[in-house]
């Protein structure tokens, strides 16, 4: 335990906790002014809370020991995947298990248990030969451990989290030494299915978000409804912004969604563009931490794992915070460690332990 705590790189964690930090005010900004959210800020303690201690234990353990979790971890979250879609809906969607006044989402602790199968799964692969990822059977055993979750979570439907897994497949894939030209190949395929995706698989609420990503101004009150108020609440920020709990989109409930999704949007009207810069840098610095860990790794594994992660994370910061701006389109994507979510803030905390596992 000495070496574990003497060699990690607390950089990482320590810019982990300063963003929770940041969404622990946010949140409580949000419904300082609100009945039925008011004490999210409460609850979003207690998540860190319980998401520390889940990160300690998993610090704590070889990420070698981590990885074999995971080949009984995926199984048991596809099976609550299979479960879930018979729950009732909740925004739209079926995706939530609820407990109580508790929402549990399996499709976040998918995301840990799909990292870790895939990176024992990759550096199995590596065992039987240097080239064996770019053997027919090594991709398609590869393409169907992504496939059966992203497809499950697809009928849900949620068409962001699905778009999360590709992420983490992307640089995945590419880390372990996947030829270019499969990627290129895997390229092209996203780019003839994409059409077919919107046509045959995307509900129509889903389209009516990518359509109106395109011109927001369509239906004002529709469907461009949220994309509008996020970007004013943004740009009225201005550089110091309006202060906390005295943002007008925020407080005059014009701003949807606002404690999880547009949080970003919540604390850029009310801490301003200084602020909003600071959660940028910090991101790009953790980032840059992780993809460090994973060039400096001492085998396969521990580097294919740490790019699965960073993978995840980069997806998230830039489509949340993207789409609260208009450069990407609105899905339910939280932002890591900042959006108010049990479920998402224990994966993020456990992804991040498996990096400082691999860092120490």
């Amino acid at each position: 335990m000495r070496s574990i705590f003497k060699n990690t790189d607390y950089i990482i964690l320590i810019l982990a906790l300063l963003l929770a930090i940041i969404g622990i005010v946010g949140i409580y900004s949000a419904g300082v002014n609100s009945t039925s959210s008011g004490d999210e800020y409460i609850k979003q303690i207690i998540w860190v809370s319980i998401s520390l201690v889940g990160m300690f234990v998993v610090w704590m353990l070889d990420y070698h020991v981590s990885s074999i979790i995971g080949i009984i971890g995926y199984p048991i979250c596809l099976i609550l995947l299979v479960v879930v879609l018979f729950m009732p809906e909740i925004n739209g969607a079926s995706s939530w298990f609820s407990i109580g006044s508790m929402q549990i989402q399996p499709s976040e602790f998918m995301k840990i248990a799909y990292i870790l199968l895939l990176a024992k799964y990759i550096d199995y692969v590596y065992t039987k030969g240097k080239d064996a990822i770019n053997k027919w059977y090594g991709i398609a055993v590869a393409l169907c451990i992504f496939i059966i979750p992203v497809a499950l979570i697809m009928l849900q439907p949620d068409f962001g989290t699905a778009l999360v897994f590709a992420s983490i497949t992307f640089f995945m894939l590419f880390k372990s030494g996947l030829s270019y030209k499969y990627v290129l190949a895997l390229i092209l395929i996203l780019i003839v299915t994409v059409p077919l995706l919107y046509f045959f698989v995307l509900s129509e609420y889903q389209q009516e978000r990518i359509q109106v990503f395109f011109n927001p101004e369509q239906e004002p009150l529709g469907a461009g409804y949220n994309a509008i108020q996020s970007k004013i609440a943004v740009g009225s920020g201005m550089l110091f912004g309006t202060g906390l709990t005295k943002g007008t989109q925020t407080q005059w409930g014009y701003l949807p969604v606002k404690s999880s999704d547009f949080i970003f949007s919540v604390i850029s009207e009310e801490m301003g563009f200084v602020m909003s810069a600071v959660i940028v840098v910090i991101y790009v610095v953790m980032l840059y931490r992780i993809l460090r860990v994973s060039e400096t790794s001492k085998d396969r594994l521990g580097a294919v794992m740490a790019i699965g992660v960073f993978g995840m994370f980069f997806f998230h910061f830039l489509e949340n915070i993207g789409m609260t701006i208009g450069l990407m389109p609105i899905t339910g994507i939280p932002l890591p460690f900042v959006s108010y979510g049990g479920s998402s803030m224990l994966t993020n905390f456990v992804a991040l332990a498996l990096v400082l596992s691999i860092s120490s």
